[in-house]
């Protein structure tokens, strides 16, 4: 009879990385944290680790069913709320995930009011934006885009309920600045939500988080814990990771959450119903989002998982990680929204998948098509979600 492991025991990590030495206490979760995340090591000098989810389809590939279970979770961690209630995804790395959670939640409360917007790192159009910071990112800047159609900023201005969702918490400064931001705009939010994958925030601070946002807070998250981090030696790279000009416009898309939705996206089924009788049974597809612009790209994978077709999903990213740890390969490519810095795309190498297809949505450019000839993909340019384009790239 095989012994059970120690309940306790599940409940302690020490990881040792090329950045430092991090030790976990996990709690509420604990049985199920393998499966939902991993450890990797970030070439970052504000923050040597990294709280890599596996479930998230950003730096790790997973099926599109799988991630959908998890916006249904989170979405109902979510308390019952009066009035309006805004869902803000904060980017990059959690912009699929909070629009899958408002999605998910919009499904569960038909009728009910509800505003999706994320956060971003580029300008759209000429409206207000609103700056906070992310202080441990790679690219602390992050902005907030005021809704342009009345009625969208209207729901922002009016909403009484906050829900945030990230991928993780570790010590909640984003979510308040955030939390600041919005009350300047809107005095009338009288309580927020945190949505998260992992919380790390520990439980003497999960529960003084309404003492010091100064309005009642909630949180649900799927693993809950607790971390220290001691710092190597080791010396991170100084590359830049963010160059925001205000005037330049990078090609980034008003028409899928950077000004504000109210419904969930349509998925592209006609383009699934294509693709899905091109590909040989049992042939292995990646579905890629690129920086931001992620969740049409899952709702593309769901569409195929539905027909039948063998798939993953994840993104690019702007956030440089070592090769470590749940990170077994990596390449580096320019990024397509002309910023000039560098991008990569995680534990995907060339000739993994049978297929490869990138979902972006700037028009098409050398970046894109250098990222289409390393892993031998083919480009989809998401004019809206009604239109989607195949660029060619031979």
């Amino acid at each position: 009879m095989n012994a059970q492991p120690d309940p306790r025991d599940l409940g302690r990590r020490c990881v040792t990385l090329p950045t430092g030495a991090l030790e976990l206490t996990l709690g509420a979760g604990a049985l199920e944290a393998d499966a939902l995340l991993g450890f990797a090591a970030r070439a970052n000098a504000r923050r040597g680790f990294l709280f890599l989810s596996k479930v998230l389809g950003k730096h790790w590939p997973v099926t599109p069913s799988t991630m959908l279970r998890v916006h249904d979770r989170l979405a109902a961690t979510v308390p019952p709320v009066e009035g309006p209630i805004v869902f803000i995804a904060m980017a990059e790395t959690a912009i699929g995930l909070g629009q899958g959670v408002f999605e998910a939640w919009l499904c569960a409360h038909p009728g009910q009011e509800a505003l999706f917007v994320h956060t971003t790192r580029y300008r759209v159009g000429s409206g207000d934006l609103i700056e906070f910071e992310e202080a441990h990112s790679h690219a602390p800047r992050q902005f907030l885009h005021m809704p342009q159609d009345p009625a969208l900023r209207a729901l922002l201005l009016s909403a009484r309920t906050l829900v945030l969702v990230d991928d993780e918490a570790s010590t909640g400064n984003t979510f308040l600045n955030l939390t600041n931001a919005c009350r300047r705009l809107n005095p009338g939010i009288d309580r927020v939500h945190l949505a998260t994958i992992t919380n790390f925030m520990g439980a003497d601070a999960t529960a003084g988080l309404s003492a010091r946002f100064g309005l009642p807070v909630t949180l649900g998250a799927l693993v809950d814990g607790e971390y220290r981090f001691q710092p190597s030696d080791y010396v991170a790279p100084n590359d830049a990771a963010q160059r925001f000009d205000p005037d330049a416009d990078r090609g980034a898309s008003t028409g899928f959450g950077r000004l504000g939705l109210s419904q969930a996206l349509r998925a592209p089924e006609q383009l699934a119903e294509r693709l899905a009788a091109e590909f040989a049974p049992g042939a292995t597809v990646a579905v890629l989002g690129t920086g931001e612009f992620m969740h049409a790209a899952t709702l593309l994978g769901a569409a195929l998982e539905r027909r039948g077709v063998n798939v993953k999903v994840q993104s690019t990213t702007r956030s440089p990680i070592l090769t470590w740890g749940a990170v077994s390969h990596a390449l580096r490519f320019p990024d397509n929204y002309g910023e000039g810095v560098a991008n990569f795309i995680y534990n995907i190498a060339p000739g993994q998948y049978d297929h490869v297809l990138v979902c972006h949505e700037t028009a098409s450019n050398p970046a894109l098509r250098e990222l289409a000839g390393l892993l031998d993909a083919r480009l989809f340019h998401f004019q809206s979600e009604d239109h989607v384009e195949e660029v060619p790239v031979r």
